[in-house]
């Protein structure tokens, strides 16, 4: 009799427990990227040995990423209005033609060419934040046109010619100045590695600190309901697209650093990579919930775990299928937080 008591209860402790831990992942959506990280690093430690954590290729992994991660933080503010932006990487390559075309071919000062380079990305944002907010359509059709769009005007500017690193070296060098390198023993990190890491830490202060970044996580948990509570939803989605192409615009010149040239052919996987950072960190799809430590996370799990499969010698092939697995994990993972949190 004493079993038949005591078994009802410690199953409903047990069920207790387990309530209380799903419901503290699904607040805290960055413990599960960081633990796949973790894992990933200590199995590739073992499968590749000692050159995987060198310092030398610790840093190539943050260079890699810089461009992704940066891109993968304007993907991170639209995803948390339960939208998506497949234009980024054009946004992204426009800007950079701007900038090399203005700079170059124009002779304007470097420095306004960076300026109005970042500007043609907040443009581009803007555009599509009036089709979003205003005409009301859907974010995933409107930047699939819009990277039609973009990604022709990119051709039509450039001539789908590359402006080549000398051209560049020749009068306007301070767009390759993101590519500088600080060496730290056998390690190089990059301007732009902690340019990418200071917006970040701009971006999470806003989103946890400030009224606005409030305003962002409630238009994206329930538009409808954050509207009847007084937010301004239309003002706050415009926003978002803003500061999305600007920063889709600050990346193009970190890209021009990166490369060292401007290339109209730059960055072709960019939209998908900076999807797959943000999902792989913990950010809804849905919206309302992620962050953006989280994206930095995902975007080095991507980085470590394409450097550690080529370091290990498999094909890309198996790079890509692995990152394709951790897609469909991460989104399965947030659908089924979702559902037992309802």
């Amino acid at each position: 009799m004493a079993d038949e008591i005591e078994f009802p209860g410690a199953a409903t402790g047990r069920s207790a427990l387990s309530r209380r831990i799903l419901n503290h992942l699904h607040a805290n959506p960055t413990i599960i990227p960081l633990f796949v990280l973790v894992i990933g690093l200590i199995i590739f430690s073992f499968v590749v040995g000692e050159r995987f954590f060198h310092p030398f290729n610790l840093s190539l992994v943050l260079q890699q990423v810089t461009i992704i991660g940066t891109v993968a933080l304007a993907q991170t503010l639209i995803i948390l209005t339960a939208g998506i932006d497949l234009s980024v990487g054009a946004i992204m390559i426009l800007s950079s033609v701007a900038m090399g075309k203005l700079a170059v071919t124009l002779g304007y000062p470097p420095e306004i060419a960076l300026l109005l380079g970042i500007g043609v990305g907040g443009l581009c944002g803007w555009f599509n934040g009036i089709f979003v907010t205003y005409i009301r359509l859907p974010p995933f059709i409107v930047t699939l046109g819009t990277w039609s769009v973009f990604s022709a005007m990119v051709q039509y500017f450039s001539n789908g010619e590359t402006i080549a690193q000398r051209d560049i070296e020749a009068g306007a060098e301070f767009l390759q100045w993101s590519g500088e390198a600080m060496k730290f023993g056998a390690a190089r990190v990059t301007t732009g590695s902690i340019m990418m890491l200071m917006l970040a830490g701009f971006l999470w202060y806003m989103l946890n600190r400030t009224a606005f970044g409030r305003h962002i996580y409630a238009v994206g948990g329930d538009q409808e309901a954050a509207r009847l509570s007084g937010i301004n939803t239309k003002r706050v989605l415009m926003s978002v697209y803003l500061i999305a192409g600007l920063i889709c615009g600050f990346a193009g010149w970190l890209m021009i650093g990166r490369i060292g040239a401007v290339s109209p052919l730059g960055g072709e996987m960019t939209n998908l990579d900076s999807i797959t950072a943000v999902v792989i960190g913990g950010t809804s799809l849905f919206g309302g919930r992620g962050s953006i430590i989280g994206t930095l996370i995902g975007a080095l799990i991507v980085g470590f775990f394409r450097n550690g499969l080529a370091l290990a010698g498999l094909d890309v092939l198996w790079q890509e299928f692995t990152v394709g697995l951790l897609i469909i994990t991460a989104v399965s993972f947030d659908q089924w937080l979702r559902r037992i949190s309802n």
